[in-house]
């Protein structure tokens, strides 16, 4: 594991597991609660200063865990910094932000990721530095970034549902745009058969049409030729009948 990046919180000179370990079972000695009451008469006046530091160490831990990694082999630990800071100590802290913040070509607006990084290390620092000074006052900053960082989980979380269901929707829209699509081409030929089949009816029924005028014409002649056969056939009996039913005349006598 390669050692961490540079950071804006300020970390103590890192040591080797072993001497790690030390100072671990050396900050992990539960610190008496703060009392009004003075130190016994046979402790030490600095024993109450020792175990006040041992308390802040312990709180600064818990707000910023060491860091951790392996290098050549060996297991390094690097402990938050319990050095108070100075009024220079911040500026040279705004100064890193800014400079870290142009070096990593940080957005100035919108979600950048740098610049969110950035910015929650410096928060870090300020926390370390106002623990040092005031553990409560440290306790309360804790709190209020972890309130931050919930609310901005809750929100990325927020977000990337939004995108995701946008996606999904954009998604549906375009499977539909793609079936309509399909479905436009489909009507349009069902369509042109259909007007294809329109015209061959069309033509077959003007065929039609032209076949039956013509049979009808055909039927017409063919009527009135028998019409005026039989008128004809009439006139020939009517003649034939009266002429056989007409009476003989006598031969008149000279």
């Amino acid at each position: 594991m390669l050692p961490p990046s540079a950071s804006l919180v300020a970390f103590d000179s890192p040591v080797l597991i072993a001497t790690a370990k030390a100072k671990t079972a050396k900050t992990a000695k539960p610190a008496a609660a703060p009392t009004a009451s003075s130190p016994p008469k046979n402790q030490p006046a600095s024993n109450g200063s020792a175990d006040a530091s041992s308390k802040t160490e312990d709180i600064l831990n818990s707000i910023l865990p060491p860091r951790e990694w392996t290098e050549d082999g060996q297991l390094w630990v690097q402990y938050v910094s319990s050095t108070p800071a100075t009024r220079l100590d911040v500026i040279n802290l705004q100064e890193d932000l800014d400079r870290k913040l142009q070096q990593r070509q940080a957005r100035e607006t919108g979600i950048c990721p740098v610049r969110e990084e950035l910015y929650v290390q410096a928060f870090d620092e300020i926390i370390r530095q106002v623990t040092i000074n005031c553990a409560e006052r440290g306790l309360l900053l804790l709190r209020v970034r972890d309130e931050i960082r919930m609310t901005i989980a809750a929100y990325q979380t927020l977000y990337e549902s939004c995108i995701a269901f946008g996606m999904r929707k954009a998604l549906l829209a375009e499977q539909y745009k793609v079936e309509m699509k399909n479905k436009i081409v489909q009507l349009e030929g069902e369509t042109t058969d259909l007007n294809r089949q329109i015209e061959e009816l069309k033509t077959k029924c003007d065929s039609t049409e032209k076949k039956e005028a013509e049979r009808r014409a055909l039927e017409e002649k063919k009527h009135q030729e028998e019409v005026q056969s039989l008128k004809k056939t009439n006139v020939q009996t009517k003649q034939e009948l009266e002429r056989i039913l007409a009476p003989a005349q006598p031969p008149q006598k000279k």
